[in-house]
């Protein structure tokens, strides 16, 4: 069987694991052929490929990122894009297709699966925000990375007496936000599920002055406050329509100093959350996930998505995975709140 592979929306610590694995199951356990599809679903649409053998994916367990590239490329947004793709896997002789990505990716995952292509997503995104899965591979690098990041904020906010706004990747959900700010010791934690009321972080912040301690603050990037407390910009759409998030950091600093007269700066992280190496826990994630992948696809098990539940590695379907967000549940934010301040 030849099988094509690829990745796609952002990169993510642990996508290079997934290929080696894929690769070196496939060619040694089962006699497969692979070619790597260049920039997410901009390679199958144009014919992009490139070699996937053995060799090629030698060395690059440790390594961030992606060998073969990604995109938001979305070829349901273009006239004739799932027919170009089916074309191009006959004329490249591709049986079957690996997807690497999130909800964006896989959504197209399943709907080509729908169109009769054989598929099998793997789940990534530093987000965790996958339906169907327990974790996905590059959120725990994402979290270690912050957690650092907040280490190091509380010893310059005591330093200079400021309240320090340490903004963070999730999109619409807030699990990076929540897991950094409880192991960094964040005195706030704004998330996306719940609107925060900018008086109430204004009183944390003071509260917390007043103990000679500075406040950190972690806001997740698609925080947001209760209707009609602070004007928000509206921020550009992407190819899949969503809205590019950031700047909720830098609107936080400049109301908790007009409201409460304290320095405030932000510290936003950005793309570091999600380059560099990966962490332990990500590479043997992402390696089993790989192994599982390229069993699905021998067994052909098409139309579903790899996932961790507890510390098993199964199969879903691609529709299940795909059909809703996991966000945080507003009880388990809940039980940090009592940290606040």
């Amino acid at each position: 069987m030849r099988i094509g592979v690829l990745t796609g929306g952002g990169d993510c610590p642990g996508l290079n694991a997934v290929i080696r694995a894929v690769v070196r199951k496939g060619v040694s356990v089962y006699g497969h052929e692979f070619v790597g599809f260049r920039d997410g679903w901009r390679g199958p649409l144009e014919g992009e490929t490139m070699p996937l053998d053995v060799q090629s994916v030698r060395g690059i367990l440790p390594r961030g990122g992606t060998i073969l590239g990604s995109s938001r490329t979305n070829p349901i947004k273009i006239d004739g894009g799932v027919e170009r793709i089916k074309d191009n896997l006959v004329a490249t002789g591709v049986d079957a297709l690996i997807a690497i990505g999130g909800e964006d990716t896989l959504g197209v995952a399943k709907q080509l699966f729908d169109k009769d292509v054989n598929v099998v997503g793997v789940p990534k995104t530093i987000d965790n925000d996958l339906n169907a899965t327990d974790y996905t591979f590059g959120f725990d690098t994402a979290v270690n990375i912050a957690t650092e990041a907040i280490d190091r904020l509380h010893t310059t906010a005591e330093s200079h007496h400021r309240a320090l706004i340490c903004e963070v990747m999730g999109r619409h959900a807030g699990w990076i936000a929540l897991h950094a700010g409880m192991a960094g010791g964040a005195n706030v934690i704004l998330i996306p599920e719940k609107p925060f009321d900018i008086d109430r972080v204004c009183a944390y912040v003071e509260s917390r002055f007043k103990t000679r301690y500075a406040p950190i603050i972690v806001v997740a990037e698609g925080a947001h406050p209760i209707e009609g407390q602070m004007a928000l910009q509206a921020g550009e759409l992407d190819a899949f329509g969503h809205v590019r998030l950031g700047g909720i950091g830098e609107t936080l600093a400049k109301e908790i100093e007009k409201r409460t007269g304290k320095e405030a700066r932000t510290t936003v992280l950005g793309h570091i959350q999600r380059g560099g190496t990966p962490t332990a826990f990500d590479r043997v994630l992402a390696t089993r996930f790989g192994l599982h992948a390229i069993d699905a696809v021998n067994e052909g098990r098409f139309g579903t998505m790899v996932a961790l539940r507890g510390t098993d590695v199964v199969t879903v379907g691609l529709d299940e995975a795909t059909k809703e967000l996991k966000t945080v549940p507003v009880s388990r934010y809940e039980e940090a709140e009592v940290f606040f301040g």
